[in-house]
């Protein structure tokens, strides 16, 4: 045998043995000739015929920039072909719902905040014509009643809202025993009606009354302010009763509603008109904290129909079964008025309504918003009665009823903490250190990078020691 027969044999073997499922192409090495490197050639098409991305493997090795790994190069540049040419339809998908679930959020918080103005304004003009009324009609718990009768329209009113809104084909009866179902699986009857009634309706009617008596002694700053300690008895209430979840975070925040109670009892000193009247104002409070527990206790968490139902009940009890009080009181001259006419009905009509507005924005904007800016609304009506107080009755408020006032505002934002305040504060933390760290790995990252395009510049080379 020849020696350009023993050449040919040997290039014509690797054509017999080869496959080409499993041939492999090692950089840097040259490529047999013949049929079978066509046939690699087929199916490897990551190698162009110039061998561009060979010398780049090359350059790559050398320098030993990212980190050397065979077809690197030809790997990236497909890698980000195929992702670039994904990216558009993944993030059209991806952004759709965020997008729906920012603008909804966005809807939500809006809402929030024009309930919170309309809540805070109904609940200041509520006080301020109170205080118009006593004017020239000295009779609180005839005020108390008749607005408490107003009540009955929150049912009709919900349905006429309900009806327009879904549209569904039920009578005004039909949704009537709908929601009649908080009393019970079989409805409302007689006993059930007295039962629950009776002990809401009473405490809501104490909670009007001590609320109008202690206006008539104090200002309506005052009066508003040391409304807003029914949260902290709320908490309390639900601590001992309800067993709910110790904070000790709202501890403190009761603690500051009964120094913010003691401060103003001793603003005018305990005598007076002064202490009588936050005695009044604290009990108005602690009565529509008992009253709240006891909702949450018997009747649960109710929706805004069974809610509407429930009020429009109240009012409807109030009208016969405490109609009676005026009555009593009126022969016994405790509150006398004289003729029907002579009643200063567009405030009396007034009060109601704005009474009647601000219960159904409460309740509704539970449901349509986050229950925290309720709470707020309640709370910006101190400022708003201050401002109403020194403009318009020129009330100079002393040092210690602004601190009295200040803190138990500052205890009732305490009370609006959530119960996983502190695990959320932590994790925001921690994210914002993680945040940091990143941000600062990326601009060495950079440096170093520049650095590295730097020396390369220069004619210098990267060679990594390991």
């Amino acid at each position: 045998m020849t020696s350009t027969e023993s050449v040919k044999d040997s290039e014509d073997q690797p054509c017999v043995k080869l496959d080409p499922e499993k041939s492999t192409h090692l950089p840097g090495k040259a490529t047999p000739k013949g049929d079978s490197c066509a046939v690699l050639m087929e199916n490897n098409p990551k190698v162009t015929a110039n061998g561009l991305h060979d010398i780049e493997d090359r350059i790559l090795r050398i320098t030993g920039y990212y980190g050397y790994n065979p077809g690197y190069s030809s790997h990236r540049r497909e890698e980000g072909s195929d992702s670039h040419a994904e990216t558009p339809g993944s993030e059209t998908s991806e952004e759709s719902p965020s997008y729906q679930t920012c603008t909804n959020t966005a809807l939500k918080v809006l809402g929030g905040l024009l309930m919170v103005l309309c809540i805070s304004s109904s609940w200041v003009g509520c006080t301020q014509v109170v205080k118009l009324t006593f004017q020239s009609f000295s009779c609180p718990f005839f005020i108390s009643w008749f607005s408490s009768n107003w009540n009955m329209l929150f049912f009709p009113i919900y349905y006429s809202g309900h009806a327009v809104i879904t549209r569904e084909k039920q009578t005004p009866i039909q949704k009537f025993r709908e929601c009649s179902k908080l009393f019970g699986e079989d409805g409302m009857t007689l006993k059930l009606f007295v039962k629950r009634t009776a002990p809401f309706s009473i405490l809501w009617t104490l909670t009007n009354y001590l609320y109008l008596l202690a206006l008539k002694k104090l200002t309506a700053t005052d009066v508003s302010a040391l409304y807003c300690c029914h949260k902290a008895f709320v908490f309390l209430l639900s601590w001992i009763v309800l067993k709910d979840r110790f904070m000790g975070v709202r501890i403190v925040a009761a603690i500051m509603a009964i120094t913010g109670i003691v401060m103003m009892a001793y603003a005018d000193g305990f005598h007076g008109d002064s202490f009588v009247g936050v005695a009044l104002a604290v009990g108005s409070a602690s009565t529509s904290a008992l009253y709240k527990v006891l909702f949450k206790m018997f009747l649960g968490s109710a929706n805004l129909g069974e809610v509407a139902h429930f009020l429009s009940t109240m009012g409807f009890f109030n009208l016969i079964f405490i109609s009676c009080v005026p009555l009593i009181l009126y022969f016994t001259k405790v509150e006398h008025w004289g003729s029907l006419s002579s009643l200063p009905w567009g405030y009396m009509c007034g009060l109601a309504g704005l009474w009647l507005v601000f219960n159904i924005l409460v309740h509704v904007g539970v449901v349509l918003t986050y229950p925290i800016l309720i709470s707020i609304g309640t709370l910006l009506s101190v400022p708003g009665n201050a401002a109403v107080d020194v403009l318009k009755h020129e009330v100079i408020f002393s040092v210690v009823r602004l601190a009295a006032t200040c803190i138990i505002c500052l205890g009732f934002l305490l009370l609006l903490l959530p119960e996983e305040w502190d695990s959320v504060t932590l994790r925001f933390l921690a994210t914002i250190g993680d945040k940091k760290s990143e941000d600062h790995g990326e601009e060495l990252t950079e440096s170093s990078v520049q650095t590295r395009s730097r020396s390369r510049a220069n004619g210098a080379v990267s060679i990594p020691l390991a």
